[in-house]
């Protein structure tokens, strides 16, 4: 099985503008060579294109953080396009890796591939064990295809291609997009604006009741290049926490974190999602990798970010 040196291994970071791929850059080891083109310079969907970039910079080693991603009001209302160009975006980057025969992929995905009702902690062994959460099913049948694809590369070609589910992420150069992103900015975004306009009250998706497990990007990024030392071929690792909250709690802790001091009203009307979600990271614990930052820290780590890029101008989504 083919391993990575982090001193003299060549690794393209793809997605390198979103809250993973810019935490890998932030967190990348010293003497690492990383490679890291924007949109404008590599069309990721065409495979032939992706091809000549890696030959062409000796890449031995790729991690597929692009992705066409959303919170659960954009992938309910855009079904087809989380589909369509998250799988056209994977079967041309892993395709064009596999072809040239690059030793090392790490594929990443995002854990609502695991079914809807499945028992918690969520084992790797749940998937495609029972139906999909309905609001982002095409984006989950997306990075579940690519999941298979990475162990049939490694099964077929004997390449260190692996797949990590990372719990719900937060962190600096997240998107801010009320209507396309994730619990954590959102709510970041919400509160801030409340309090500087001297809200009373700030309404929040849902009942409050579901239960979710937050991560910062900083700890998945670190989970990233720990196992990009390891021979991993064809496995699928969890990586989380094990702490779970309920919206309700995380909204306050969120207020908190902000400075927000109003009322937090809960829209019933809204969709929960997922009634509870906690992965079972026990796996790529045992290898020794564990998370560092807890969740009140890595807020507020967050919020210092934010404030300060809104300053800049340089927030994405807003």
């Amino acid at each position: 099985m083919p391993d990575i040196s982090m001193t003299s291994g060549r690794v393209l970071i793809l997605g390198k503008s979103g809250l993973v791929g810019s935490a890998l850059l932030r967190n990348a080891p010293e003497g690492l060579q990383t490679f890291a083109p924007s949109r404008e310079e590599l069309n990721l969907q065409n495979r032939s294109e992706v091809s000549r970039y890696i030959d062409r910079h000796q890449i031995s080693s790729v991690i597929l953080a692009a992705a066409k991603v959303g919170g659960i009001g954009a992938n309910s209302r855009h079904q087809k396009d989380f589909l369509l160009q998250n799988l056209e975006i994977q079967n041309s980057v892993i395709g064009a890796a596999s072809n040239l025969e690059i030793p090392n992929f790490l594929f990443l995905g995002s854990s609502c591939i695991y079914p809807r009702m499945a028992n918690q902690p969520i084992n790797e062994s749940s998937l495609l064990t029972g139906p999909l959460e309905v609001t982002n099913e095409g984006y989950a049948l997306a990075k579940i295809a690519g999941i298979r694809l990475c162990k049939a590369i490694y099964e077929e070609q004997s390449l260190n291609y692996f797949s990590l589910m990372p719990t719900n992420l937060y962190g600096p150069n997240d998107n801010f997009d009320l209507l396309d992103s994730h619990v954590p900015a959102a709510l970041m975004r919400k509160f801030h604006e409340a309090k500087i306009n001297d809200s009373q009250a700030v309404s929040v998706w849902g009942t409050g009741s579901p239960l979710r497990e937050f991560m910062h990007v900083d700890d998945m990024a670190n989970a990233c290049w720990f196992m990009l030392n390891t021979n991993a071929g064809g496995q699928l690792f969890n990586v989380g926490t094990g702490v779970e909250t309920s919206i309700h709690d995380f909204a306050i802790l969120m207020s908190s974190v902000v400075g927000f001091d109003g009322e937090i009203c809960f829209d019933a009307t809204q969709p929960d999602g997922t009634p509870r979600k906690l992965l079972d990271s026990r796996k790529i614990q045992s290898l020794g990798w564990e998370h560092k930052i807890s969740l009140a820290e890595g807020l507020k780590n967050a919020y210092e970010w934010y404030v300060e890029a809104l300053e800049r101008g340089c927030v994405r989504g807003q």
